[in-house]
């Protein structure tokens, strides 16, 4: 008989304190709890991991190192688990050949449609795909794109030859490309290249019959600029350095290609049409006119395909995806997109009894949106599956059969099973998500004065209807409005048209030995402290120095490659991990070894390391609601959210003269109570002149903002427009006024 929960006994993953719990399956369990309280713990380095490790042990070795790796969780006992399956927040990434249409299967039916009903007749399906060489574009290889020239980079027209004008490697004084063109005669090496006719500069450049028209004598196998950085950089097959590939970026730009225009197909085809459209014309539609249109094809011989395609396009229109297009490249989706789509190919599944994972579903949603996310979660379970939820919305919790929260606060103050029950019964209880929720945030009453306007003028990018903004300077605005409305597009433009800095998710580092530490440069401080408490050498506490363990070099671990079976990184039994020698664990500050301080909070450092240097760097993370980081916690394993406010972090450190901020959905991985965190870091930015445009869903920011731009009505070509600019307090007759106002 099947367990009919997860039975977790002595989970100690990270900061878990042997945490006992039973997880009913078959439900919508919603997980809760603060920022690194342990949720993410349990959950996915604990449950999903034990699950996805049990299942890749039943493969062979060779498919093993091909599969995503799980490091076993340090667990007593756990049951009871299925074959799981993680959606997060990840971008989807891939590379300029994944696209909308190809991650979720539809181009697949869509290309198979057409090769049985377009008008002419082109072939197989592979005809219709621009991943195979029968469908590509043979001109872009079927990117859709071309690498062309940036030829306006190449020189710089208020030098001369001799002082650099060509920009290109190589051409400065001295040079061989310098001699090819200032020593053979041709050209006045002495004159800013603003003051040669257009004829002199179009031959340097483009050479060929440009320098014969010149009149004047050019060396045989003269070249242009461009004709040579083209030969040399991009008419190769050879593999391409790390140097080339900067250069190629540096002085190159991406073109539609002119002979596809972007459909990325063959002549035949791109113009094969079905129900009086071409493929390429059909991914450039909505998906949610697609889904409407794609039923007109009555055909009975394709009647499965249509009915498959349909089904794929309804439901990523029901999960909030409709204004987007199977043309859409996966790299320029959100998080919030990319999480949204990887549901969606689940939806189809005959599969039951799985075990879905998910973070944080309702990033990047309007309120007005996050009804149509609870009812996806509710479709998984009602088929037979146990699915898990980590999550700060509140929406998401009320529409859960059960909730879990880990606390009771963050770090080593957390860990600990607190609450188990019915959000019902938490609104009840005595916890920091209880006490939230119960928190009621007023609309700003007085927003500040602005010191001045910032314009976005004519923008036109993506569905922007040629929109112009006033922006207040000196204030907080919060740019609103449902998924895919135009917010992201609106900022790009500010961006673009006003130099601002942009704080967004990525990840701050993807080196596994960048910590805290690192990042904020009190590696040396923290040695000499050491070093002058016990008046030795600072080279002592340096693991990649005199200090290090002799027999792991100070990495701690000793790593042995088992060829075709994963390595194996085992921990080192002369230093037990610790990196050091035992003579330098000897010499302490405040009771602490320096193999200590990589397990210290950022918030506990700057109470037990007595240097103002070390409290300087660490007190603006620590402002930020990041006080529970270990300093020796690598970056890379920092939620978006995370990484978001380490950067707010070095921009209070850094920030000097009045600066633009644009921030994307700071609140990401936010718990209710670290809002109010959250809003004084971003008051203390405009407390110190700066100007701070928001990007954000969730209301409590919403209502602290001075100034609101809501953007809609709807998504994609139904948005782009702005609906309300002013205080937020005056907003009406939108989504966003509606949520706002409880209507």
């Amino acid at each position: 008989m099947a367990e009919r929960e997860i039975r977790i006994r002595g989970a100690r993953t990270h900061n878990l304190k042997s945490v006992d719990v039973d997880v009913p399956r078959g439900r919508v369990v919603v997980f809760v709890g603060l920022s690194g309280s342990g949720k993410s713990s349990l959950v996915f380095d604990t449950i999903a991991a034990e699950a996805g490790f049990q299942l890749n042990e039943t493969f062979p070795p060779f498919t093993r190192n091909r599969l995503p790796k799980w490091s076993r969780p340090d667990v007593g006992e756990i049951g009871g688990l299925s074959p799981v399956v993680v959606i997060d927040q990840r971008r989807i990434g891939g590379n300029a050949r994944s696209t909308v249409g190809t991650i979720t299967d539809a181009w697949t039916y869509l290309r198979l449609l057409f090769s049985r009903v377009s008008t002419p007749h082109v072939g197989e399906s592979n005809h219709f795909s621009f991943n195979d060489p029968a469908g590509m574009c043979e001109t872009c290889s079927g990117l859709g794109e071309v690498v062309a020239s940036a030829v306006e980079r190449f020189v710089d027209l208020g030098k001369s030859l001799k002082d650099g004008a060509i920009l290109l490697p190589g051409a400065g004084s001295g040079g061989y490309w310098y001699a090819q063109y200032a020593d053979i005669g041709t050209f006045d090496a002495d004159t800013p290249l603003r003051d040669w006719t257009q004829a002199e500069r179009d031959a340097l450049l483009y050479g060929g019959e440009y320098a014969a028209r010149l009149g004047k004598r050019a060396p045989k196998d003269y070249e242009g600029i461009v004709e040579r950085f083209e030969r040399i950089y991009l008419h190769t097959s050879d593999n391409l350095s790390d140097r080339k590939k900067e250069v190629i970026a540096r002085f190159t730009r991406s073109e539609v290609c002119p002979d596809c225009h972007g459909d990325r197909l063959t002549k035949a085809s791109r113009t094969a049409t079905v129900l009086d459209r071409t493929i390429g014309e059909m991914s450039r539609m909505e998906i949610s006119e697609l889904a409407g249109l794609v039923t007109d094809v009555t055909d009975a011989q394709v009647a499965p395909v249509v009915a498959a395609l349909k089904d794929r396009l309804d439901a990523m229109v029901t999960i909030g995806l409709g204004y987007l297009h199977l043309g859409r490249a996966t790299t320029t989706l959100s998080g919030g997109e990319s999480q949204r789509i990887k549901t969606v190919k689940h939806l189809g599944s005959s599969l039951i009894e799985m075990l879905y994972v998910f973070d944080e579903p309702t990033v990047g949603l309007h309120p007005h949106d996050v009804s149509s996310m609870t009812a996806l979660l509710n479709q998984l379970r009602d088929k037979g599956n146990s699915v898990l939820v980590v999550e700060h919305d509140p929406a998401v919790m009320a529409i859960a059969d059960q909730i879990v929260e880990i606390g009771p606060r963050a770090g080593e103050q957390g860990g600990e099973l607190v609450f188990q029950g019915t959000f019902a019964e938490l609104r009840k209880a005595d916890t920091p998500t209880a006490v939230a929720l119960a928190q009621d945030r007023s609309i700003k009453d007085s927003p500040r004065p602005s010191r001045g306007t910032i314009t976005v003028a004519n923008a036109n990018r993506n569905n922007l209807k040629d929109v112009t903004a006033d922006i207040p300077a000196g204030v907080m605005t919060v740019l609103t409005g449902v998924a895919g409305s135009g917010k992201s597009s609106l900022a790009a433009e500010l961006v673009t048209q006003h130099n601002a800095v942009v704080i967004d998710q990525k990840p701050v580092s993807t080196n596994r030995r960048s910590t805290p530490i690192t990042y904020t440069g009190i590696a040396t401080p923290i040695r000499k402290l050491f070093a002058r408490r016990n008046n030795v050498s600072a080279s002592l506490f340096s693991a990649n120095s005199d200090g290090a363990c002799p027999d792991c070099d100070g990495l701690g671990v000793i790593y042995t490659d088992l060829a075709f079976m994963d390595g194996q990184e085992t921990v080192c039994q002369t230093c037990h991990g610790r990196r050091f020698k035992p003579e330098v664990l000897e010499h302490k500050v405040d009771g602490l070894s320096i193999a200590d301080v990589d397990d210290l909070t950022i918030a506990g450092a700057i109470d037990r390391l007595p240097d103002a240097a070390i409290s300087k760097a660490l007190r603006h993370l620590d402002e930020v609601g990041l006080g529970y980081l270990r300093l020796g916690q690598p970056l890379s394993t920092l939620s978006g959210g995370e990484c978001q406010r380490v950067k707010i972090a070095k921009e209070l450190r850094e920030a000097v003269d009045p600066t633009l901020y644009v921030l994307d959905e700071p609140t990401t991985g936010l718990h209710l109570s670290d809002i109010d965190t959250l809003l004084r870091v971003l008051d203390n930015l405009v407390e110190r002149d700066h100007t701070v445009v928001v990007i954000e869903h969730n209301l409590d920011v919403i209502r602290q903002a001075d100034w609101l731009i809501d953007l809609g009505p709807g998504p994609g070509k139904h948005g782009g427009e702005i609906l309300y600019q002013g205080p937020a307090g005056d907003i009406t007759g939108t989504a966003t006024a509606a949520a706002l106002h409880g209507k």
